[in-house]
């Protein structure tokens, strides 16, 4: 395991909450010369601890207003050809294997309930292997960012 201090993790913390925020507004806000914040995010980024930098869309804003998490049970013969399936829906957002009482869990968005009823009666149900799914509409969500610290080993 690579070995990060307490100020790559300060880092970290601070563009999880805001990717945008530019280098010297972050050198001021951490107390850390420009030029060492410039190359530490370098660094972090070459060693690929941060992977991409994003934008979070207002979904609401474009009428995405359903959100949900849909459980799947299917033939394990066909696992490979459903996942393919389930990524070729626009209103999936993630597809993961899981364990417990079901053997997929798959995040799915749209502008209405009636919209969210459609994608999994008539295109998630109807995928060639899908032996049963149960739906959890979020009827409320609290993110949290995350805090990275420094371990001790």
């Amino acid at each position: 395991m690579q070995r990060f201090d307490e100020l790559d993790m300060k880092i970290l913390s601070e563009l999880t909450v805001d990717a945008s925020i530019s280098v010297p507004q972050l050198s001021k806000k951490l107390n850390v010369n420009a030029s060492v914040l410039y190359s530490r995010i370098k660094r972090l980024s070459k060693r690929n601890l941060i992977e991409r930098y994003t934008v979070t869309v207002n979904e609401s804003m474009l009428g995405i207003n359903v959100k949900a998490v849909v459980g799947i049970n299917r033939d394990p013969k066909l696992k490979e050809k459903i996942r393919s399936e389930l990524l070729r829906i626009s209103e999936v957002r993630s597809v993961s294997e899981v364990t417990g009482r079901f053997d997929m869990v798959v995040s799915v968005n749209s502008r209405t309930l009636e919209e969210l009823h459609n994608v999994v009666i008539e295109r998630i149900g109807k995928i060639e292997g899908i032996q049963n799914t149960e739906t959890f509409v979020e009827m409320q969500r609290t993110d949290k960012e995350p805090i990275y610290a420094v371990r001790s080993s």
